[in-house]
């Protein structure tokens, strides 16, 4: 137990965190309404992903005889409790007059609608395993990518965000988009389009910003960054275009930089390792950084020794 001092001193710093709950309000979302409960969101994403691709997560007992019961019963289950989570969020951000049973009629509407896009998100989505197969030789099948390949998990969460973010749902594809982040170490802003056929290769690192564009059949590599020009304006530029646009057959090698809203990636042009890119590329170009002089320095000291020699470079 805590002596008599240190809990007078426990006393102290709770009510000090107290007046800050009671004087700031950002401290306390339960101010107003509730925010939409994270784990529910996961929980949302993992029973899409099964939707998706029964079979290969979670309970293994699909079978293509039960199937349509299979994906009414999901297809149900989502739904309700993704409108548990949607009318939570309409809630929070509700600045108009409306009641909460014309936020729960809004909300099972943007469910239906959103339902209704899965078809054609896995139609993509099965374009960007496709996508993988052809364009990486270290992959040995089409099921290994679904299955274990962090860059396609971080694709699947996107499209499934990508869908609630044009249906202006609040809060939730960015919970989604940043799950994907944590996970993967892949960050794709939900607002971002990006057509079919993507591949992202490796993965850790890869930035893609909200109002990035990328056509199709684009792959990226690992520390690939689709961002901003970095200014003082801030929230003045919400809404306005901050990031590249990618057009069709392009690919961008590791830890390249592509930068800006008026910046553009002709079709199928190729953009080498850590280039920094401000300013447009014409089609079938090819961008390369000129190759570095290396010089190597043997320590002799290593001489006789039955090891090799320690090298350092300078770039």
């Amino acid at each position: 137990m805590s002596s008599p001092d240190n809990r007078e001193r426990l006393d102290i710093l709770a009510a000090k965190l107290n007046e800050n709950y009671e004087q700031i309000e950002l401290l306390n979302a339960l101010g107003k309404d509730k925010l939409p409960d994270r784990d529910r969101i996961v929980e949302i994403i993992r029973a899409i992903r099964r939707l998706m691709f029964p079979g290969y997560f979670g309970q293994n007992d699909f079978a293509k005889s039960t199937s349509h019961y299979f994906a009414g019963e999901m297809l149900s289950s989502v739904i309700e409790e993704l409108k548990k989570q949607v009318v939570i969020a309409l809630r929070y951000h509700n600045d108009s007059e409306e009641s909460v049973e014309e936020i729960k009629k809004r909300a099972e509407e943007i469910c239906y609608k959103f339902a209704e896009k899965l078809p054609e998100i896995q139609r993509i989505l099965l374009t960007d395993v496709q996508a993988g197969v052809d364009g990486d030789p270290a992959s040995s099948s089409a099921e290994e990518i679904i299955f274990s390949y962090p860059g396609f998990n971080a694709i699947f969460i996107y499209r499934i965000a990508h869908e609630l973010y044009l249906l202006n749902v609040p809060f939730i594809p960015r919970v989604m988009t940043e799950y994907g982040h944590s996970r993967t170490g892949v960050d794709i802003n939900p607002g971002a389009t990006i057509g079919e056929y993507f591949f992202i290769d490796h993965g850790t690192g890869v930035v893609i910003g909200e109002t990035t564009e990328i056509g199709k059949n684009v792959k990226v590599y690992q520390g690939v960054t689709l961002g901003a020009l970095s200014t003082r304006k801030g929230r003045l530029l919400t809404g306005v275009k901050r990031h590249p646009t990618i057009r069709d057959n392009v690919t961008i090698y590791s830890n390249a930089s592509i930068l800006g809203g008026d910046t553009v990636i002709g079709a199928n042009s190729t953009i080498g390792g850590n280039a920094f890119i401000t300013e447009s590329v014409p089609p079938n170009t090819r961008v390369a950084i000129k190759n570095m002089e290396l010089t190597f320095i043997g320590d002799s000291s290593e001489a006789g020794s039955g090891e090799s020699g320690l090298w350092d470079w300078v770039i």
